[in-house]
């Protein structure tokens, strides 16, 4: 499937058809989390968002608590 942008104000919308959001669950009270990894978006419906509040914060903990560690290994 294709999609362009459309104009929505002054930002960029993207329409996402019905059978999509009803294949994921997806409603338009969902919170959906947009992130990148540089060439494309993903785009991923939060189910549970104390849960992923919680897992954000164990991971910030972890990078903070390792950093070193981390970037040695990424090398």
């Amino acid at each position: 499937m294709l999609k362009k942008l459309v104009s929505h104000g002054n930002s960029a919308a993207l329409i996402i058809d019905k059978p999509i959001l009803d294949i994921l669950k997806v409603d338009m009270d969902t919170t959906l989390e947009i992130t990148t990894d540089g060439k494309n978006l993903i785009i991923s419906p939060i189910k549970n968002e104390k849960r992923s509040k919680n897992f954000k914060s164990a991971l910030a903990k972890i990078n903070k608590r390792h950093e070193t560690t981390l970037r040695r290994l990424a090398q």
